[in-house]
């Protein structure tokens, strides 16, 4: 059943004040700078500011660059995580993934190197997304991401017969750039965790970091998480009901990098960051966000998205804990 969200805070929400928040947001993303990293993604507008809520009953309201396209880089891992608990089942997968937070940047691997766990420490770092990727069913990375792209098609919303696109120009330039994930993912090779090859693992990993979206679409993933893994409106599953709970769990506790204590304290609500800008947070039972504003801080998460995710957790009271 779809909770109702005839709930008064809900009821006042309205473009106008998602612009207000949008402006804040805006003026706020001066003190930060695009991903530089890879080099497709430092051309982004770092101006850009756009967000979306998606109610349970599928209703959206946007403001800004709402409807923007950006590339999903770090949020992926909030979709492919509940795509492979479901295909391969959740003790398969954290035979080889933890459940820990870091405290550390998001391509970091110290903890690997000096930790007697061996093993990722968590799905939303690299090293742990990755691994992710190499249980995706497929024997090629192409083959791998298709799988996955299908399921983002259902859960992003998309219209029948669509399927979400790829950027091809930010997947050849995350390729060519990626010293720092082969390396890991060669480590992980080196210890067991990396199923198949590594370069069909990394491909799928490049490709699912690549797909293309907007905030609209995010929020409509934020909803069917804050949903249980339920379709706003019709109520049709579109993921288990565990995987969705395993998932959010896991967006709390690391789903903005080194920053994810923070975020918690301030907004309540399980997200997911990613450098290209996004972020998705999803209120149980109520509502989902998406957020595009590529200007990021040090720690690589959105800086108006971030601003906005905490300021309507706050206006529509979202903490959950």
């Amino acid at each position: 059943m779809i909770p109702s969200t005839d709930k008064p805070r809900e009821s006042r929400l309205d473009p106008a004040a998602l612009a207000d928040l949008v402006a804040k947001g805006k003026e706020a993303s001066l003190a930060g700078k695009t991903a530089d990293y890879i080099p497709a993604l430092s051309r982004a507008r770092s101006e850009a500011v756009g967000v979306s809520v998606c109610l349970a009953d599928g209703s959206i309201i946007e403001a800004g660059d709402s409807r923007s396209p950006f590339t999903l880089q770090s949020v992926s891992k909030a979709l492919a995580l509940p795509y492979v608990l479901d295909t391969i089942g959740e003790d398969r997968v954290f035979a080889r993934v933890g459940k820990e937070p870091t405290g550390d940047p998001f391509n970091s691997i110290i903890r690997l190197e000096a930790s007697a766990f061996k093993k990722p420490f968590n799905p939303m770092i690299n090293a742990g997304a990755i691994a992710i990727s190499s249980l995706m069913p497929g024997r090629t990375g192409k083959e791998k991401a298709e799988g996955l792209y299908g399921f983002a098609s259902r859960v992003l919303g998309l219209e029948a017969g669509k399927t979400a696109a790829m950027d091809k120009e930010v997947f050849a330039s995350e390729a060519a750039t990626a010293n720092r994930n082969r390396f890991i993912a060669w480590f992980l090779k080196d210890l067991g965790i990396m199923e198949g090859e590594v370069e069909e693992g990394l491909d799928a990993y490049f490709r699912q970091c690549a797909m293309c979206v907007t905030a609209v679409d995010l929020s409509r993933l934020g909803s069917c998480l804050a949903l249980d893994g339920l379709e706003p409106r019709s109520g049709r599953e579109l993921m288990s009901r565990r995987a969705a709970r395993v998932t959010k769990a896991l967006m709390l506790s690391c789903g903005l990098y080194d920053g994810s204590g923070e975020f918690c304290v301030d907004a309540g609500i399980p997200a997911k960051s990613g450098v290209g800008g996004g972020i998705v947070a999803a209120a149980r039972g109520r509502l989902g966000i998406g957020t595009y504003g590529p200007s990021l801080d040090l720690r690589g998460n959105s800086i108006a998205g971030s601003i906005v995710i905490c300021a309507l957790s706050e206006a529509l009271d979202l903490f959950e804990l």
